[in-house]
């Protein structure tokens, strides 16, 4: 099973709603998660329609903040058990599998409503073995290595996200991807990144699904990074048309990788010696990606 959940800061954007598709193209998700949607429930069940997902549920904005929109695959049962504006809680289930918890949560950004999300949070669940998963915006930096820039690091808001950790007996899922999932896109002296966004999950979930890790994937010119969460670890690689990836060009060693490539020269007339590059030069970046 592949969930997919993203802050997508808007809805309405032409640009977001491409890589929403892109997104869901690539891993197949079962569930699809968005906050900050930012969209009245019309809106939604249209992009909802346009990326296939069966089912949904809709939390609407407040005004023009907010929004939550929870997306479904018509072979995945999903009953809504608690909902607010910061949260969808559901139990799921898969082809006749072993019930679980899943909510899906967009912590509030303000300190003095944070303490109360994770206290509402916690009535949840009144089983400490319960099979439980959580996904998506935390608005929690947990440790000082999860920030880079910007104000110092805030220990009572870590200290409130902790203490609900310890009640509910969560931790959190391994992720690869990279390190941070929200940054403010400014230039080096301006720049701030952090962790915000995470999958965290009890011990009985994980027993379940021993293999499941989150992805935090690429999302060039988006303040929120999507996570996507594999509850049977990575997806077999299968054989595929070449396509140049746009998160290399994040990565130095690419851009120096291709011109090594391209200003090789070669004997052979001008037609010939571009079939050659471009052979020559998508080799090395499916070896070296």
């Amino acid at each position: 099973m592949a969930l997919l959940a993203w802050n997508v800061r808007g809805l309405g954007n032409k640009d977001t709603v491409c890589a929403l598709k892109n997104i869901c193209f690539k891993y197949k998700n079962d569930i699809v998660f968005l906050s900050e949607t930012k969209q009245k429930k019309k809106v939604s069940r249209k992009n909802q329609n346009e990326n296939e997902n069966g089912q949904c549920f809709l939390c609407e904005p407040d005004g023009i903040t907010g929004g939550l929109a929870l997306w479904w695959n018509q072979g995945i049962n999903l009953s809504v058990l608690h909902f607010d504006k910061n949260f969808i809680d559901t139990i799921i289930s898969i082809n006749g599998e072993e019930e679980w918890f899943g909510t899906f949560i967009y912590a509030p950004p303000y300190d003095e409503e944070k303490q109360d999300f994770w206290k509402r949070l916690d009535t949840l669940r009144d089983d400490i073995n319960a099979k439980w998963c959580i996904m998506d915006d935390t608005n929690i930096v947990a440790s000082p290595n999860e920030k880079y820039g910007g104000a110092p690091f805030d220990h009572n808001n870590a200290k409130w996200y902790h203490e609900f950790l310890e009640r509910a007996y969560l931790m959190e899922i391994q992720s690869k991807g990279g390190t941070y999932t929200w940054s403010n896109h400014r230039s080096e002296e301006d720049e701030i990144c952090e962790k915000l966004d995470r999958v965290l999950s009890s011990p009985e979930w994980n027993f379940l699904f021993s293999r499941a890790i989150a992805i935090i994937d690429v999302a060039i010119a988006f303040d929120h990074a999507p996570i996507v969460l594999l509850t049977n670890g990575v997806m077999k690689k299968v054989k595929r048309d070449f396509k140049f990836e746009s998160r290399w060009i994040l990565e130095e060693e690419c851009s120096h990788l291709v011109e090594e490539e391209w200003t090789h020269t070669e004997e052979r007339n001008q037609r010939g010696t571009f079939r050659v590059k471009l052979r020559r030069t998508k080799v090395k970046l499916e070896k070296w990606s």
